[in-house]
């Protein structure tokens, strides 16, 4: 029972990474909690399950399905640009409460949006990736598990590297330091930031089209609970940080799958757990496991 717990919380956990990581860059660029990024989740889980309806897609097998998660990627993305470039640009200049409800808004929108266009109803992912589990004694390993955590640890190091060792990433993490300098120094402000939305959605994009691959169905309002998890995960390992979002993701995940596995009822209080998490880190640890304190700018 452990061990099987363990590969569902690490799966679980990879999920939440790769959520966390979009709350993570936008605030460490914009000091923004981006609420809108739970439903461009959502929406890579459609643009996935929408493409792989398609003849020539659903019959490619594994090609198939990376040309569906590629296309969840784009969607993603392109879409948190434009969110990025109508709702909070023009508020950037603005009181730090009013984009906040800009972005509450946008993701009301966007989930009406899929519940009136396309489906108020779960709708079943096409299984296209059925290849027989692995047992390791009591666990069952399913492909898909192994598909998940190997895609997340790989877009894990290349963020990393790209946000530490390339010339965009060092762009990036001066204006997450200081916009106006930045600026004066010719870095392209408004295009970074619009990266960093790029890069998050679409990171964003692929969880969900794994998460949909993985649990078997979508829906419209299947973005909010991963949300909201994902950002106690950026909170807990230390919102901003690209190495705590991973770490805390990855450790939320197994306190959730752990508890539900091995305490009585535990599936009833895992959604407890999990924000009482995020109740206890903001009372005595604010700025995260990784995460440092930064004096408020004047």
């Amino acid at each position: 029972m452990f061990l099987q717990q363990l590969i569902n919380g690490l799966t679980l956990g990879a999920l939440y990474a790769l959520i966390a990581l979009g709350y993570t860059m936008v605030y460490g660029v914009l000091l923004m909690i981006n609420f809108a990024h739970s439903e461009i989740f959502m929406v890579g889980a459609f643009a996935a399950c929408l493409l792989l309806r398609l003849p020539w897609i659903a019959q490619g097998g594994i090609l198939g399905l990376f040309l569906a998660v590629v296309g969840a990627l784009i969607i993603s993305a392109l879409l948190a640009m434009l969110i990025e470039r109508l709702a909070y640009r023009p508020l950037r200049r603005a009181a730090r409460l009013t984009p906040l409800i800009s972005a509450i808004g946008v993701s009301i929108f966007l989930q009406n949006a899929v519940f009136l266009l396309i489906s108020n109803e779960s709708i079943a992912v096409p299984e296209i990736f059925s290849a027989t589990p692995w047992h390791w004694g009591a666990a069952t390993v399913h492909p898909i598990q192994l598909l998940i955590l190997v895609t997340t640890l790989v877009l894990l190091v290349a963020l990393h590297l790209f946000v530490n060792r390339t010339r965009l990433g060092t762009a990036i993490r001066a204006i997450s330091q200081d916009a106006p300098t930045a600026s004066l120094m010719g870095i392209p402000v408004n295009k970074m930031i619009a990266l960093t939305f790029l890069i998050g959605g679409g990171l964003g994009g692929i969880a969900g089209a794994l998460n949909g691959l993985y649990y078997g169905s979508i829906k419209y309002n299947m973005g909010f609970v991963p949300g909201m998890k994902a950002f106690t995960a950026a909170v807990l390992g230390g919102i901003g940080n690209v190495g705590g979002a991973m770490a805390g993701g990855f450790l939320l995940g197994l306190i959730e799958s752990l508890a539900a596995g091995l305490i009585p009822n535990g599936s009833d209080w895992k959604d407890v757990i999990a924000f009482s998490i995020l109740i206890l880190v903001l009372l005595f640890r604010p700025s995260g496991l990784l995460g440092k304190h930064v004096p408020e700018k004047v």
